[in-house]
């Protein structure tokens, strides 16, 4: 048992607290107030510096294994030309890790100077071992004449390969990633997610939703994300990626879904959004709709007559109201109380689409980083989708309309960073979708707990739910929401506990720890 005391304490409950202390007891929280009782008074006490706490933080929306994996490679989302490009990745070749595949992750063409992707040409030049970069939007990518060559013939025969330029888009580039998953060792797999959950750690992440399922045999990588999630210190809901319902309910899953196969339209990177009206910049594109209406539908009512939760990939207008369509067909079909179904991004909700969502009861998984992101500057999306911009990602109007929303990173797409999402929450490019700092604060505990069924044991500070927090610098209700992204996390703490990381612990400590955990003695 343990006090916690001298510091602001925010509850993020329905009816928000600030209060002064703490008691946690074997993980839990047994006291929340102003005034300590007598009775804890000669407990154990940690004082916290008149700093501020709030409920650890969630992602309600990444690719773990993924993110994973390039966070441990090479991340070239910073750099500012080719040259820089060169030069990170001859320093990642020179480390001499035996890859079969050098992965990288992040290129655009909004952030160097040469103000274009590379392709296979400027990559040939680089390096002779197999190469693939997956752009930053983590739907297409590119590879040297090395990495092609490696590939099956039917993946180069599909419509989304550009011989020329070494491109993968649409199916081809999940045919590629599908294919070259399978060339991951398990024990690199596993040292990659001890990084990540170390990196998530220092963000102030518990709790994430994450999105597998990319192609290994015999959808290996659900299974060891789920076996991993035992030995890891964050809890890990997974969303299967997959339209074939049978997989999840084998598995015993509670949840379908995500992106990949369960993905509706593409995105506005690759200008493959699905949109009801033309591109600005291309009249003669509206995007991709990856499925027929009747294909969606069926894995809907399928799924939800499973009493499944799903989750689908939804940015484009025309892919937003494809899902919305299932959902009510599915719903009155097999009427459903606290479904908490879920769309994923829906970038592009206008009134009546908001207005529909919240009568179907639909939670959404947005991406409030993606507001900010210097990958995919507003610029860029003013120019492909004009006066549409103004209905980017409306955070406010939907919390008006009483849905359930949460945000998180779409990692790897954007860095893991509740505070930065926060601060991109509460400062809008449509200031009339800025929405409050308690508002954002629930969009990344409880609004999060809440869409994945957690919210009994996480979420926020209040008695009976685990003591999982993190200490903050500055209290974010107290300073101007322009400063937000100056909140610095001093600490996490998990039941109770501060986290210090899982440094020398290694892949057959997660392999044990998760073998104990499963088999309890």
């Amino acid at each position: 048992m343990r006090v916690f005391k001298n510091a602001d304490f925010i509850s993020c409950e329905d009816n928000n607290r600030v209060f002064k202390c703490l008691v946690e007891k074997d993980g839990k929280i047994i006291f929340t107030g102003d005034q300590l009782p007598e009775v804890y008074s000669r407990v154990q006490q940690v004082d916290l510096g008149t700093r501020c706490v709030v409920p650890a933080f969630a992602d309600t929306h990444m690719h773990f294994a993924s993110f994973a994996f390039f966070n441990s490679s090479f991340d070239c989302r910073d750099v500012h030309d080719f040259a820089e490009l060169d030069e990170l990745i001859r320093k990642y070749i020179a480390r001499g890790k035996k890859e079969k595949v050098i992965l990288g992750f992040g290129c655009s063409a909004h952030t160097v100077a040469e103000k274009r992707l590379p392709q296979k040409d400027d990559l040939d030049k680089i390096a002779d071992h197999p190469l693939m970069i997956v752009k930053y939007d983590g739907h297409a990518s590119v590879g040297n004449t090395a990495f092609i060559k490696k590939l099956p013939a039917s993946i180069l025969a599909d419509p989304g390969f550009d011989a020329k330029t070494g491109w993968f888009y649409l199916n081809a580039f999940y045919k590629a990633v599908n294919s070259i998953s399978q060339s991951v060792s398990v024990p690199a797999l596993f040292n990659n997610m001890i990084a990540g959950s170390d990196y998530l750690a220092r963000k102030g992440i518990s709790l994430v939703h994450t999105s597998e399922g990319v192609g290994f045999p015999l959808d290996l990588d659900v299974d060891i994300v789920r076996f991993a999630n035992r030995g890891l210190p964050q809890k890990f809901q997974v969303f299967f990626q997959t339209m074939d319902t049978k997989k999840a309910l084998r598995r015993k899953l509670p949840r379908i879904g995500g992106c990949f196969a369960t993905a509706l339209d593409g995105c506005f990177g690759s200008e493959d959004a699905a949109l009801k009206k033309p591109y600005s910049n291309n009249p003669g594109s509206c995007g991709t709709l990856f499925y027929s209406q009747q294909q969606v539908n069926d894995f809907v009512k399928t799924a939800n007559r499973s009493g499944l939760q799903i989750a689908m990939h939804v940015i484009g207008d025309a892919a937003i109201e494809q899902a919305l369509t299932a959902f009510e067909l599915a719903l009155k079909d097999f009427p459903r109380k606290d479904h908490r179904h879920i769309m994923i991004h829906a970038d592009l909700m206008n009134r009546e689409t908001i207005e529909k969502a919240a009568k179907l009861e639909l939670c959404i998984a947005l991406q409030t980083p993606f507001l900010h992101w210097r990958q995919e500057p507003m610029e860029y999306l003013q120019h492909i989708l004009g006066d549409r911009i103004k209905n980017l990602i409306p955070s406010k109007s939907m919390l008006d309309a009483g849905m359930v929303i949460a945000s998180g990173s779409d990692a790897p797409c954007t860095l893991p960073d509740p505070i930065a999402s926060i601060f991109a929450a509460c400062n809008h490019p449509n200031p009339q979708e800025s929405v409050s700092v308690l508002d954002a604060l629930r969009m990344h505990t409880s609004a999060c707990a809440r869409l994945s069924f957690d919210e009994n044991t996480r979420g926020t500070l209040t008695v009976g739910k685990l003591a999982d927090f993190v200490v903050l610098d500055k209290n974010p209700l107290q300073i101007p929401a322009q400063k937000l992204n100056n909140v610095g996390i001093e600490a996490l703490y998990l039941q109770g506990k501060k986290y210090d990381g899982q440094e020398n612990r290694g892949s057959a400590g997660l392999l044990l720890d998760a073998l104990k955990n499963s088999y309890p003695s």
